[in-house]
């Protein structure tokens, strides 16, 4: 997405899913937003990283991908607040990992725990 003009949060957005295969939720397929950047949020905040790879984002004549929206949502200017942190994959969600992570829990604080046993 190389442009020189503001980014509009405001634009209505349809978001599109390309996943190869559907995750364990509904795929979404295809879903319109009133603004980019709830568009945005929902990409990023709910979509599985799997889904979210494959998804391209349409705002006006742009057409954005997984690269894109990403900046778009970690971008200074971004008008909602953010749900979750920039980096989506904890320590305690990689494959093999044993170690402890930080884990969200009621209210939003975070906690930070260690994994024992296999």
């Amino acid at each position: 997405m190389a442009t020189t003009a503001p980014f509009d949060y405001g634009a209505e957005a349809e978001l599109f899913s390309g996943a190869a295969r559907p995750s364990r939720g509904q795929p979404i397929g295809y879903r319109r937003f009133a603004s980019a950047a709830e568009a945005l949020r929902f990409a990023i905040e709910e979509l599985a990283p799997t889904a979210l790879a494959g998804a391209a984002l349409e705002v006006g004549d742009q057409r954005l991908d997984m690269r894109d929206m990403q900046r778009l949502y970690e971008a200074s200017d971004y008008p909602l607040a953010r749900r979750v942190s920039k980096e989506r994959v904890s320590a305690t969600t990689r494959p093999g990992s044993r170690g402890g992570g930080a884990v969200r829990g009621p209210g939003g604080a975070t906690k930070r725990v260690r994994h024992t046993g296999s």
